[in-house]
């Protein structure tokens, strides 16, 4: 496969794949801006992560990217945009209702013009330019080595280009009589509205793809069968670029480019050893995606986004390059009180068993004598 093809393989559209303020001095004055911007001068970088999760460095490389794709500062709208991040910055690392945002931080704007605020900012950050700048997937075989060794010098399995797993994020209900979103199908087995959010990680706990636009009751192997990364990653496979998968949980159909664990394997055998090491492995994408919720806490499931199915993808999406940014930044990580953390839903392991007289499916296989090599090479 030439590089060209390679590149043009990799050109997945991820548009598609769609309080605590800072109250330490609770017996001092609290804390006022005598300009809306000048949260920079008045906050210390440990307060200004603590409200918008970034800190002032990466929120100014943030302004210098959206700042072209957001209405500028007029007569008619009075709020600049160094203001307008900052008031949506504070919503997505939050998650408590528009009109707490305007008045906790001190900006004295109406619940209308956080709403508008939230809106520009998300927008712009579903622009395809910057959203496929920063959350992508590898799109040279070299990039996709860098992250195989990344995994393999962390967890000593060789051939991981990535993890993954879905999240749910809590929306409210669509309208009863919504003919494009069925209020019932967004209903996950948990019993409440959400979105079903696949996400796939590097090493790093960056995230290469994200797909937000199935509703909760979609399964996590549905969603994976209907994505374009799929096809991306078993194209490479069907090219005879063979050793390069992601790693997930029994949820997903075992296939070579899709490995999951083995089922149960007996202790101190290499099969057991090899689940442990892969479910280390794993853990890569289940600790993203605590960390993405800790960060920008309007995905928790306890801080329902009441905004429709398409906008509530769009907040997910613009978290996910916020969470991006973060990494690149290396933005301390946030943690989450024992009784917020949403430890999520898992779908019923995926049995393919052998039937006699039928014959196997020739993926699953080969998937399974991949397994097996991996096991004897290295945990034998």
């Amino acid at each position: 496969m030439a590089d060209g093809d390679l590149a043009h393989l990799f050109l997945i559209q991820n548009m598609e794949e769609i309080e605590e303020l800072v109250n330490d001095n609770v017996n001092g004055p609290r804390q006022r801006f005598h300009r809306r911007d000048d949260a920079f001068e008045v906050l210390s970088d440990q307060e200004f992560i603590k409200i918008f999760r970034l800190n002032k460095e990466l929120t100014r490389h943030l302004i210098n990217i959206v700042a072209p794709h957001m209405r500028q500062q007029t007569r008619i709208s009075a709020l600049s945009v160094t203001t307008k991040v900052l008031i949506a910055l504070r919503f997505y690392g939050g998650g408590s209702y528009q009109v707490d945002v305007g008045s906790n931080i001190n900006f004295a704007v109406s619940q209308p013009s956080v709403s508008r605020c939230i809106q520009e900012l998300t927008e712009a950050l579903n622009n395809e330019d910057i959203f496929n700048q920063i959350v992508q997937f590898p799109r040279t075989f070299e990039e996709l080595a860098e992250i195989r060794l990344g995994f393999y010098r962390q967890y000593h399995i060789p051939g991981i280009i990535g993890a993954i797993d879905c999240t749910h994020v809590a929306i409210i209900a669509p309208p009863l009589n919504d003919e494009n979103y069925p209020e019932y199908v967004y209903i996950n087995r948990k019993r409440y509205h959400s979105l079903n959010v696949q996400l796939i990680c590097d090493h790093n706990m960056r995230i290469l793809n994200v797909n937000s636009r199935f509703p909760g009751s979609s399964h996590d192997s549905y969603i994976w069968q209907m994505s374009n990364v799929r096809n991306v990653i078993e194209n490479i496979y069907r090219t005879n670029h063979r050793g390069y998968y992601l790693i997930g949980d029994q949820g997903y159909p075992l296939r070579p480019w899709l490995l999951t664990p083995l089922e149960q394997p007996e202790p101190n055998t290499p099969e057991f050893r090899f689940n442990t090491a892969f479910k280390r492995a794993r853990s890569t994408i289940e600790r993203c995606n605590g960390l993405l919720k800790s960060r920008f806490r309007c995905l928790l499931k306890h801080r329902v986004l009441h905004y429709s199915p398409t906008t509530a993808a769009k907040i997910v999406n613009a978290c996910t390059i916020l969470h991006n940014l973060c990494i690149e930044y290396g933005i301390p990580e946030v943690e989450l009180e024992e009784d917020e953390v949403d430890y999520g839903m898992f779908d019923v392991p995926y049995n393919e068993v052998y039937v006699p007289g039928v014959r196997v499916n020739p993926d699953l296989a080969e998937a399974r004598m991949l397994r097996n090599r991996i096991i004897n090479n290295h945990f034998a």
